[in-house]
C-alpha cells in the first residue's frame, strides 16, 4: 500500500482575497491594494513589481519587503517624509536598475462629465481622452491610457516597457462608465503598446490594440504607438476660414480619386512619404485642373488588399506613407495651392482581426451579438451596433477628428446603402426586422442623421458625401425635412446606364437611347456626384478605355465624348486615378500606374482634353452655378434616338453653355442645332480636335444664331458635327 505523506507545515497561510485578486491578474481596481495607504498612523507602500529582484523607495532610500512566495512588496513606516508622488528603484531579473515613479500613487484624471457625455453618446472629442496621451501630472511626465471595456474583469496597459506582461500595469475602472484609466510615468515617445483585457464571465485574454490609437506600428506588427502631439504649424488659415463661407452647393466640384498605395511609387516600387506624394499630387492635380483630391481610405488598415476600407485606426493616417505630421503637411500643402482634400470613410463596417475591434472586451461591445445582424456576409467583415451610445460616439468622433484636426475638406462615406437596410444582400430568414417589423436600420439612421448634422454644424464648409445607390428617399435634404442630411450622394444610376450605353456599338445605340436621358428625370431629386470611380476599373470590369467599342481610334473618341458628356451634365464630377490618360490596364492596387503611356499622344491628348474641360467646368458658371436645380439644365433635342446625338443648354448667372454631342462615327457636316437666344455661339471645346487626338475634322469657331425657329427653340445654328465627339458652345 502507497503510503501518503503528510501534510507540510511550511504551506504560506493564504491571502487576503484583493491580494490574491491582483496576482492572478483579475482585480478591477488595483489601487484598492497597490500604492500608499495611511492605516493605523502609518504608512503602507505595496508595489508588485514580476521579473524582479529588489525594490526600494528612492526619495526615502528604504527597502520593500518581498511578501514571501509572490511578486509583491511592501514598505510600512512613517510616511511623513515620502512625497505624495514617490518613485521606486528596482532592479530585474537581468541585473538592470529601474528608476520610476509609482504609477498607483496617482489620482483619477479623466473628468465626470467627459465621462457622462461619453455615456450619453454626445462627445465630439472622444479622442482627446480615450487612447493615449502625453501629460505632465503634478510635474510627472508620462502617458493617460484610458480605454472603453465595459464588460472586462481587469485592463491592463501591456507595451515594450513592460515586456508584454498584463500583471504590471493594471488600470481602474471608473464607475459604471465602462472606462479604464492608468497614468504612467517615464514612458518614451513611440512607444507601443496595447490593451491586455480579461472578460468577465469567462476569463479569456484578449490582447487589443486601442480603438482610439493615433498611430501604430506598420503592418504585421499593428501595436498602437504613444505618440506626442504633433507639433505641425498650420498655414492654411486662409482656406479654412474660406472654406466656412463656402458656397458648395453653387460651386465646382471636380475630384480626383487616389489610391495613395499606387498612383506613384519610388524607383524601388516602394511606397513614397506623404510629403512626397503631395508635390507631385499638388502638380498633377493642378496641371488637370481638378479642385479636390479624394483619398481612399487612409484610415490604418493591415492588408493592402482591402485598399483602406477595412479600417483599424478610426483616429490615424496610415503609417505605410508617414507619421500624422507628414500627413498634416500633405493636407496643408494641397489647401495652400486651392485643392480641397475629401476622405474616404468606412463606418459601415470593420474586420475581424482577432488584435482589433472585433469582440473588444471578450464580448460583441462594437459589433451586434446576432450575426444576423452584425456580420457582413459578402465582406466577411463586422457591423457596428449604432444603436450603443458609446459606439456612436466612436463614429462621431472619428468624424469630427478628421475635418477639425486634419482639416480635412469632407468625407465620402462608404456602402451607405448597407447601413440603411437590416437586409441588405441577405437572403431570406437571415435578418431580423425592425421594432416595426421594416427592413430599416433605425439606429443607423439616427446616427446618418446625427453625423449630418453634427458635422455641418461644427465644421461649417464641409461636405459628407454618401456612397449610396439604392431609391433610398432624400438622401441629400436636411434632417428636419426627412432627410438623411447629406451634402452629396453619388449617381450610381447615371453612371451604370451611360457606361453600359457606352459599350454598345455606335450602330446600336440608337435602340438603347433612353440610357442616357432617362437620368434627368431624377437628376435633382438629390444633390449628386457623377462618379467614375475605382470600383468600375476593377476585378474583370476593364479599364475605362477597355470599355468603349471599336478600335482603338474609336476607343480614344468614346472616351474623349463620355468625357464632355459627363462634364456638361448636372452634378459634381469624380474620375479615378488613371482615367484621366486613359490607363489600358485595370487598376491593380499593388503597383503604381503605367505613367509611360503620357509619351503616347493619344494619352496626352486625353489627359490635354480632361484639364481643358476641369477648366471650363470650374470657369464658366453654366456648367457648375445650378448642378443641383433644374434652372440651369434645358433640353435642346433628347429625342434624336436615329441620329444617335444628343444636344442640352447649361445656364447660370446670366450665361448660356449648349452642348452637341455624336455618339457615332459618322460625320453630320450641315447639323442646324436650336439655340435658347438669339446671339453669336463660340467654339468653348471640340473634343475632336487635333491636340487632343481627335481626327480634326475642320469646324468653325464661331456660329451667329439665325431667326429661324428649331427643335422648339426661338432660334438656330449650322454645325458641322464630328464623328464621336462632343461640341461646347458658349454665348457671347
Amino acid at each position: 500500500m502507497t503510503q501518503r505523506a503528510a501534510p507540510s507545515d511550511t504551506s504560506q497561510p493564504a491571502l487576503p482575497e484583493p491580494l490574491q485578486r491582483l496576482i492572478d491578474a483579475r482585480h478591477h481596481n488595483p489601487f484598492e491594494v497597490l500604492g500608499r495607504h495611511e492605516a493605523q498612523g502609518s504608512t503602507l507602500v505595496r508595489a508588485f513589481i514580476p521579473w524582479c529582484r529588489e525594490v526600494r523607495l528612492a526619495d526615502i532610500d528604504a527597502p520593500l519587503q518581498r511578501v514571501e512566495g509572490t511578486d509583491l512588496f511592501e514598505w510600512r513606516g512613517d510616511g511623513g517624509s515620502l512625497p505624495e508622488r514617490y518613485r521606486l528603484a528596482w532592479t530585474d531579473d537581468d541585473g538592470v536598475e529601474w528608476l520610476e515613479y509609482d504609477p498607483y500613487c496617482f489620482p483619477p484624471l479623466l473628468g465626470d462629465l467627459d465621462l457622462h457625455w461619453f455615456g450619453e453618446g454626445r462627445h465630439l472629442h472622444a479622442y482627446r481622452f480615450l487612447g493615449a496621451h502625453f501629460r505632465e501630472v503634478d510635474g510627472v511626465n508620462g502617458v493617460q491610457f484610458a480605454v472603453w471595456a465595459p464588460n472586462a474583469e481587469r485592463v491592463s496597459v501591456v507595451g515594450d516597457w513592460n515586456r508584454w506582461d498584463g500583471r504590471r500595469h493594471p488600470m481602474r475602472v471608473r464607475g459604471g462608465s465602462g472606462v479604464w484609466e492608468l497614468f504612467i510615468p517615464g514612458v518614451a515617445a513611440h512607444s507601443y503598446y496595447k490593451f491586455e483585457i480579461r472578460n468577465r464571465e469567462h476569463g479569456s485574454i484578449h490582447v487589443k490594440a486601442d480603438p482610439y490609437g493615433q498611430a501604430f506600428e506598420l503592418r504585421p506588427g499593428n501595436a498602437s504607438l504613444a505618440v506626442r502631439p504633433g507639433e505641425h504649424q498650420w498655414q492654411d488659415d486662409t482656406w479654412m476660414e474660406a472654406r466656412r463661407e463656402r458656397d458648395w452647393l453653387h460651386a465646382p466640384m471636380s475630384i480626383y480619386e487616389v489610391h495613395l498605395g499606387s498612383w506613384q511609387r519610388d524607383e524601388q516600387g516602394q511606397f513614397l512619404n506623404y510629403r512626397e506624394l503631395a508635390e507631385r499630387l499638388v502638380a498633377w492635380v493642378s496641371e488637370t485642373g481638378f479642385t479636390h483630391i479624394e483619398l481612399l481610405p487612409v484610415t490604418e488598415h493591415p492588408l493592402d488588399a482591402s485598399w483602406g476600407y477595412q479600417t483599424t485606426g478610426y483616429f490615424a493616417p496610415t503609417s505605410r506613407f508617414g507619421n500624422a505630421d507628414d500627413f498634416r503637411w500633405f493636407v496643408e500643402h494641397c489647401h495652400l495651392h486651392g485643392i480641397g482634400v475629401l476622405l474616404d470613410w468606412a463606418p459601415g463596417h470593420f474586420p475581424r482581426d482577432d488584435w482589433a475591434l472585433a469582440r473588444f472586451d471578450g464580448s460583441p461591445l462594437y459589433e451586434h451579438a446576432d450575426p444576423r445582424r452584425g456580420e457582413h456576409r459578402d465582406w466577411g467583415t463586422l457591423i457596428f451596433n449604432y444603436g450603443r451610445n458609446e459606439v456612436r460616439n466612436f463614429l462621431l468622433s472619428s468624424a469630427i477628428f478628421w475635418l477639425e484636426e486634419m482639416h480635412i475638406d469632407g468625407l465620402r462615406v462608404d456602402a451607405v446603402a448597407s447601413m440603411l437596410y437590416l437586409d441588405y444582400s441577405r437572403d431570406p430568414g437571415d435578418w431580423l426586422p425592425n421594432e416595426y417589423g421594416g427592413r430599416e436600420n433605425l439606429e443607423a439612421i439616427h446616427f446618418l442623421r446625427h453625423l449630418n448634422e453634427t458635422t455641418h454644424r461644427e465644421q461649417p464648409g464641409s461636405v459628407i458625401i454618401a456612397e449610396e445607390s439604392t431609391a433610398w428617399p432624400q438622401v441629400t435634404r436636411p434632417v428636419d425635412a426627412g432627410g438623411l442630411g447629406f451634402s452629396m450622394k453619388w449617381n450610381m444610376g447615371w453612371m451604370h446606364d451611360t457606361l453600359q450605353y457606352m459599350s454598345k456599338e455606335p450602330v446600336h445605340r440608337k435602340f438603347h437611347h433612353d440610357q442616357l436621358t432617362f437620368g434627368l428625370l431624377y437628376a435633382f431629386n438629390e444633390n449628386f456626384v457623377l462618379p467614375f470611380s475605382h470600383d468600375e476599373v476593377v476585378h474583370g470590369k476593364g479599364s475605362m478605355l477597355d470599355k468603349m467599342p471599336g478600335d482603338t481610334w474609336q476607343r480614344f473618341a468614346n472616351l474623349r465624348l463620355l468625357y464632355t458628356y459627363m462634364f456638361t451634365y448636372p452634378g459634381k464630377k469624380l474620375l479615378f486615378m488613371g482615367n484621366e490618360f486613359g490607363q489600358y490596364a485595370e487598376w491593380n492596387a499593388d503597383k503604381a500606374l503605367d505613367w509611360h503611356l503620357l509619351e503616347d499622344g493619344r494619352h496626352a491628348g486625353l489627359k490635354q482634353l480632361v484639364g481643358d474641360l476641369n477648366r471650363l467646368h470650374r470657369y464658366e458658371p453654366a456648367l457648375h452655378r445650378h448642378d443641383f436645380e433644374s434652372e440651369g439644365f434645358r433640353w435642346i433635342e433628347c429625342n434624336d434616338a436615329a441620329n444617335s446625338t444628343l444636344s442640352y443648354a447649361r445656364r447660370g448667372a446670366g450665361q448660356t453653355i449648349v452642348v452637341l454631342l455624336n455618339f457615332t462615327p459618322v460625320p453630320r457636316p450641315g447639323y442646324r442645332l436650336g439655340v435658347p437666344e438669339q446671339g453669336n455661339y463660340h467654339l468653348a471645346l471640340n473634343s475632336d480636335a487635333g491636340f487632343y487626338a481627335g481626327s480634326d475634322m475642320p469646324v468653325r469657331s464661331d456660329y451667329p444664331s439665325e431667326s429661324v425657329p428649331w427643335m422648339n427653340q426661338p432660334a438656330s445654328i449650322v454645325v458641322d458635327l464630328p464623328p464621336l465627339a462632343g461640341l461646347v458652345l458658349v454665348r457671347t
